[in-house]
This record gives C-alpha cells, sequence and structure tokens, in this order.
C-alpha cells in the first residue's frame, strides 16, 4: 500500500497491533537534486555510501561528538544555533561536505579558523584554510533563521515540525539535516550535548540525560547529554508546554536508570504508559539483556505527524501512547538504537525485532503467542503487500517503512526460533544485542551469529524470508 501510512498511527488498517511504529520514509530519488560532479569530488573520497540513499553522509570522516547549541523563539519560529562537530579525517581532506538543507549560514570554522564554504542542494561542502591531515578536528558552523519540516515520499513529515507551542525535531531517515548540520547516515554514531536556550514559558529535552537547567531572567538553558553514540536519524529536540515527570527503574544490573518525560500539558492521559514503562523495561532486559542507555522516559506532543518514533533514551509518541507501541518503541533501545544498521536496506534489524518484541509481550500477557501471529499473518493471500518487496529488497526509499519490513521481518525471528529452538534463539537475541551494543550491525553478522550459536546452516532460511519476492513456500 503507498505509504499513507504504514507509519502507524494510521495503521490500524494494515494491523491494529502496531499502531504508531514507524519512522517516516523520504522522497524518492527522483525527488532529490543531484550535486555537481564537482561536488563530488570536492568532498573527498566516499567508499561505501548507504545504498538507498547514496548522497548521504560522508565516509571521509567520523565524527565523534556533536555540541549543539540552539536559542529558539516559539512565537516567531526563529533558530538561531551553532553547532561545534569534532571528527576524525580517515585520510587527508582539502574539503570535505555536512548534509545540510535550509536556513543561513553565519560563519564555518575549522580548528578555530575561518573557511570557505558553499551551499548544494542538501550539502554544506567545507573548505579548510589548510588541507586536512588524518586525524582530528573540529568543524564549528553558525547558522540562523527559520528551521523547516522535510516532506517524505509518503507525504508525511520530518525534521523541524512546528507545535501550536513550540516545536519537536524528528529525523528518521534524513530529517536531522534540517537543524544540525551532520554527517547525516546510520553508520557514523557519535555523542552529543545539546544547549538548548528558550523561554521560560516552555520546557525543553533532547536524548541523553539532563546535565543542568540554568534560569537567567526571562529564559532558561536546558542541557542534555546523550553519552550513549547515537546515529543521526535517532536526535531529537522537543520545545513546548510539558508536564515534566522525574522517576527512575532498577536494571537487572543494579543500576539505577533514570526516566525523564515530557507530556503536553493539553493532553496529559500519560499516567498508565509512564506506570508501565518499567514494567516493560524489566520484561526486555530479562529477554534482551541489561538495558543499553543511560535514561529513558518518553515526550509526547500534540504534533500531528502521524507517526511516533524511536528517539533514544526518550521515544517521541504524537498525542498519546498506547501499550503497543510502548513496547514496540521502547525495544529499538537495544535494536535500532544500540545495535544500529550500517545501511537503511537494513532496517528490519530495527523493525522487525521491534514489532517481534510486542508479539513476545502480548503472547505474555494474555495475547496471541507468537506463533499464532505468524500463522494468522503467513495466511495473508500472495499478491498482498506483506510480501512485496522483500524486506532487504526494496529499491524506492517509499518502501522504506513498508509491511514488509515489520511484520515478515517478524516473520523472520519466528521462523529461526522455530528452526534452531527456544534456547538457541534467545541466547542468540540477547548475545546479538550484546555484542554489537552501541554499534553498527548488517544482515550478514546477523546471519552469521544465528549460525554461530546454533551450529546450524541458515542462509537459505533467511534468503527466503528477506531476499524473496513474494510468500516464502514451505512455512
Amino acid at each position: 500500500m503507498p505509504r499513507l501510512v504504514f507509519r502507524p498511527l494510521l495503521a490500524t488498517l494494515v494491523l491494529p497491533l502496531v499502531l504508531g511504529l514507524a519512522g517516516p520514509a523520504v522522497p524518492p530519488a527522483g525527488a532529490r537534486v543531484a550535486d555537481a560532479a564537482s561536488s563530488a569530488s570536492a568532498a573527498g573520497a566516499r567508499a561505501k555510501p548507504d545504498t538507498l540513499f547514496p548522497r548521504q553522509g560522508h565516509t571521509g570522516y567520523d565524527v565523534r561528538h556533536y555540541d549543539v547549541g540552539l536559542r529558539y523563539e516559539p512565537v516567531s519560529n526563529r533558530l538561531e544555533a551553532s553547532t561545534a562537530i569534532r571528527a576524525v579525517a580517515k585520510t587527508p581532506l582539502r574539503s570535505f561536505r555536512l548534509d545540510f538543507v535550509g536556513m543561513t549560514i553565519d560563519s564555518v570554522k575549522v580548528d578555530g579558523v575561518p573557511a570557505r564554504w558553499r551551499r548544494t542542494a542538501e550539502h554544506l561542502v567545507v573548505t579548510p584554510r589548510k588541507p586536512l591531515a588524518q586525524g582530528r578536528f573540529v568543524t564549528t558552523v553558525a547558522y540562523s533563521g527559520t528551521p523547516s519540516d522535510y516532506t517524505d515520499a509518503d507525504g508525511s513529515q520530518e525534521g523541524w515540525v512546528r507545535t501550536v507551542d513550540g516545536a519537536v525535531a524528528l529525523g528518521e531517515p534524513v530529517g536531522t539535516m534540517t537543524w544540525i548540520p551532520s554527517n547525516n547516515t546510520p553508520a557514523d554514531k557519535a555523542r552529543y550535548t545539546f544547549r538548548i536556550d528558550v523561554p521560560n514559558t516552555v520546557q525543553a529535552t533532547a536524548n541523553g540525560n539532563l546535565v543542568s537547567r540554568e534560569r537567567r531572567g526571562l529564559r532558561t538553558t536546558w542541557t542534555w547529554q546523550a553519552r550513549d553514540r547515537m546515529s543521526t536519524y535517532l536526535a531529537m529536540v522537543a520545545i513546548g508546554s510539558f508536564n515534566v515527570y522525574r522517576s527512575s527503574v532498577a536494571s537487572i544490573t543494579g543500576r539505577t536508570i533514570p526516566l525523564w518525560s515530557f507530556v503536553d500539558t493539553t493532553n496529559d492521559t500519560s499516567t498508565a504508559a509512564r506506570a508501565l514503562l518499567p514494567k516493560v523495561m524489566r520484561f526486555q532486559e530479562k529477554l534482551f539483556g541489561a538495558y543499553p542507555m543511560t535514561s529513558g522516559g518518553m515526550v509526547v506532543d500534540n504534533a500531528a505527524v502521524g507517526y511516533a518514533l524511536e528517539t533514544q533514551t526518550r521515544p517521541f509518541y504524537p498525542f498519546s501512547v498506547d501499550a503497543a507501541t510502548l513496547v514496540h518503541e521502547t525495544a529499538h533501545q537495544w535494536y535500532g538504537n544500540s545495535v544500529t544498521l550500517r545501511d537503511w536496506h537494513d532496517i528490519w534489524l530495527a523493525e522487525g525485532f521491534a514489532t517481534y518484541a510486542e508479539w513476545l509481550w502480548e503472547g505474555a500477557h494474555g495475547g496471541k503467542s507468537p506463533a499464532e501471529r505468524f500463522d494468522d499473518l503467513y495466511a495473508t493471500p500472495a499478491d498482498e503487500g506483506l510480501w512485496h518487496p522483500a524486506p532487504t529488497e526494496f529499491t524506492s526509499s517509499a518502501d522504506l517503512f513498508g509491511e514488509p519490513v515489520y511484520n515478515r521481518g517478524a516473520m523472520t525471528l519466528q521462523v529461526l526460533r522455530e528452526r534452531i529452538g527456544d534456547t538457541d534463539f534467545f541466547r542468540f537475541v540477547k548475545r546479538w544485542a550484546t555484542l554489537h551494543r552501541q554499534a553498527n550491525a548488517s544482515t550478514r553478522q546477523l546471519v552469521s551469529l544465528a549460525e554461530q550459536v546454533s551450529g546450524e546452516q541458515l542462509d537459505g532460511l533467511f534468503a527466503d524470508w528477506l531476499e524473496l519476492d513474494g510468500r516464502p513456500a514451505g512455512y
């Protein structure tokens, strides 16, 4: 079906239990303006660009830390910002590019020295005064103006999305480039600091832990620090009139995990969801291993985007939170956020696991078992969208968050479970989360680990479920 919307809040047309699970898709290739050929050479070598979005990201450097300073005026929607990007050049660079759209560039410096720069359709190309040697460097970009949202191939919004009393910044898969000049590819994970200066009439949250909240006159600066490495698409800022809730949950490791939840004051129905979150986290820790982030919580805001999103540590929910969506987005903290895909064609590694986590929760709480969920879906007629295209074989960004990625991805895990047995399956699931904690991974690595844990040859099984167009036979 056209992604009107397997992005769930509208997914009752497809699958009632997956309300609000997905993130946005992106404009189709034809809608994206390619840079001139000279831009590619000027920006340096790009050894392995993402197979779905080859114009996003730069492989010549690795970002280690983003220090993002934002001064925001909710009434006018004006943003004054500065981002310092600490990176390591993997090869000498005469110039390099950052992914960035919109607003006005006020200045660019590399290692404190003004640099030359130019804009292309979706990039900021930076040329330092002296070529960069291999090693560390810092790029500081000052910019200002009215940040914009970004329209995806399915017509949905991401990027800087304005609300009645502020804004929420959502980035899956490419929207972060509307408010942070960045290496906007999931393969480059980094740590973040957010310093958000807003009027005292609103509150501001982001990923990670609240470090400080400093009030000066009529304004307050909220500083959040994301110490867990994070891909750009998982970055989030929410500004508005929120009820702020602080609590905690005890991990199976014995540490105390702080929980910060920000809920829109005009529609606060979060009591049940906030009470359920610690129970969901403990349930998932037993299955997946220790919670992999420094904090948790939620953001519930009146942003009419039509989807929930697994923004790291603090998932975003529009208007309200149901149990299935809470389970799904919380599971993403292990699968998708901690263990992150390297290439967008492996998005099933995030969505298939999170959907299967829903099935596990439902089965443990009086609902259908994962096997029953599988059987119901397997009965879907062969010409239905569930079977086309295969989860790793789509060619359009409009299919990035389609039903095969979610449900057929989860079905793949159920088939694997039935093939290798519960003991090996849950050992595999937990080991996958541990082995690639705070790192990137691929389907190839997952198949290898499943074979290692089970001692079985499984490439045929995974090919049937992830690569074959149509309904696999014999299951």
